[in-house]
């Protein structure tokens, strides 16, 4: 049996395969909550060794498109059980991709139409948020500048965090991954020519950028134990105006072995190189300074699995797996258009298209709808 197709055990938690089916916002969810249909979408692609859920807001305040369902609400957390208990039916395993995206929100999906929040009081300029047009239309909108959170704020939004990982355990999630990639709140901490802040939480040095994200990663870890947290990171990612920047491997060397140091069970790196967003693709120019520092995390995780994300196919994912320099790969939209995507690779038969006009909204069409393979 190749690498991918082989058991593993994620911290206590065994996988059937070392495939994973990456984070995909798909706009489904009525009211904000995950409903039936999507219990079908994520059973339907529980063969994957684990499973990370479209990006499940902490708060409101941290979310940035509509009909995302949340993880803060009580009726959430009940929606999210079906979700659950449908995949662990099947034998399939489940993290809950915690998310609080920051400046990259509008105030129509805000409570009282306020501004959105940040580390930073930059506009993320060439961003879009999914929240209502001037004619009360849902659609892509322009993010404004946001408020900077005061310091006082940030102890909130780290408890917002540690009690959204305790709602996604009681939801029966296996665990839960913390959003640090992206452009979102985390990276606008992180790196310094968008965080622009002068307390303890600036980009002035090393430990001041880190700080929030260790709090964060502390208080989840408090909460529901360091065997049950992951992280997902970005390095070299430019999504949502988030400039590349000198400190780049100095500040993803220092976080990777601060993780280390503290067993989380994954972290799950995304390689934007080639990326693309609406009409905007990521330059690949990172590409190389991406691949020297993935040797360095891998260095630095001695107990706790690399997940690799961002254009792989079976021969490149077994190379790295082989390689030593991953512990599983993730997939992210070859699984819109192919539930039985593990079966597939194994298999060598080939994938379906997706519909990219139904990536965000709708309804079962380019959702719940994709065939799995049949032999002609």
């Amino acid at each position: 049996m190749t690498p991918l197709f082989t058991p593993f055990d994620l911290a206590g938690t065994p996988l059937r395969n070392r495939v994973v089916m990456a984070p995909l916002t798909r706009a489904r969810a009525p009211n904000d909550i995950a409903d039936e249909r999507i219990a079908l979408y994520y059973t339907q692609r529980a063969t994957a060794g684990l499973i990370v859920s479209e990006g499940t807001p902490i708060s409101q305040e941290g979310q940035g498109y509509l009909f995302n369902p949340g993880i803060f609400r009580p009726e959430q957390i009940e929606g999210w059980r079906l979700t659950t208990n449908s995949v662990h039916a099947v034998g399939g395993r489940i993290v809950a991709q915690l998310w609080h995206v920051g400046r990259v929100s509008h105030p129509t999906i805000q409570a009282d139409g306020r501004l959105p929040v940040s580390a930073s009081s930059k506009q993320p300029m060439g961003a879009q948020a999914f929240g209502y047009d001037e004619t009360g239309t849902a659609a892509l909108v322009a993010p404004p500048a946001p408020r900077q959170l005061a310091t006082d704020e940030i102890a909130r939004i780290v408890g917002e965090f540690a009690q959204a990982a305790e709602n996604a355990i009681e939801a029966g999630f296996d665990g839960v991954e913390i959003h640090g990639a992206n452009g979102y709140l985390h990276e606008q901490f992180l790196n310094p020519l968008v965080n622009d802040r002068t307390d303890q939480y600036s980009a002035d040095t090393l430990e001041n950028r880190l700080r929030f994200t260790l709090e964060v990663i502390d208080a989840v870890v408090a909460r529901i134990g360091a065997a049950r947290t992951g992280i997902r990171l970005s390095p070299y990612g430019q999504l949502f105006d988030m400039p590349l920047h000198p400190a780049i491997d100095e500040t993803y060397s220092a976080l990777s072995q601060a993780i280390g140091e503290r067993g989380l069970a994954f972290v799950h790196l995304m390689d934007q190189s080639g990326f693309k967003v609406g009409d905007v693709v990521v330059e690949p120019g990172a590409e190389s300074g991406f691949q020297a520092l993935l040797r360095t995390i891998k260095g630095n995780l001695p107990n706790t699995a690399l997940i690799l994300a961002g254009g792989l196919d079976r021969a490149r994912a077994e190379q790295l797996i082989d390689a030593g320099l991953i512990d599983l790969a993730a997939f992210g939209t070859p699984f819109i258009a192919n539930p039985d995507l593990v079966a597939r690779l194994q298999n060598g038969w080939p994938l379906n298209s997706p519909d990219r006009t139904t990536f965000y909204g709708g309804g079962a069409k380019g959702y719940t709808d994709y065939p799995a393979y049949a032999a002609a």
